[in-house]
């Protein structure tokens, strides 16, 4: 789908770096969701950068994940290219 994420890289302070299949780019601050529910697991560092790719959604590896609509309403734009990324892709395909 349009909304699919192809591209996705962990960030310091929590954020990550996204890449659509529709070309837009940006950067989705998970900060706000840090310390509600199941997303509380991802304050552990090491464990916020396993974020990946499952069938086009931002995954991590206990099933929690970001729904397409919040990601795409809520990412800011970033520059055509990020320095050097370490990215994941959608292993799915």
């Amino acid at each position: 789908m349009y909304w699919d994420v192809k591209t996705v890289k962990p960030l310091p302070d929590f954020r990550i770096y996204v890449e659509i299949e529709d070309g837009r780019k940006g950067i989705f601050d998970m900060n706000p969701y840090l310390n509600h529910g199941v997303f509380r697991e991802l304050r552990d560092v090491h464990y916020f950068n396993r974020v990946g790719i499952l069938f086009g959604a931002v995954t991590w590896p206990n099933e929690q994940d970001i729904a397409p609509e919040t990601l795409l309403s809520e990412m800011l734009p970033a520059e055509s290219t990020a320095s050097n990324p370490a990215v994941h892709t959608d292993a799915a395909r």
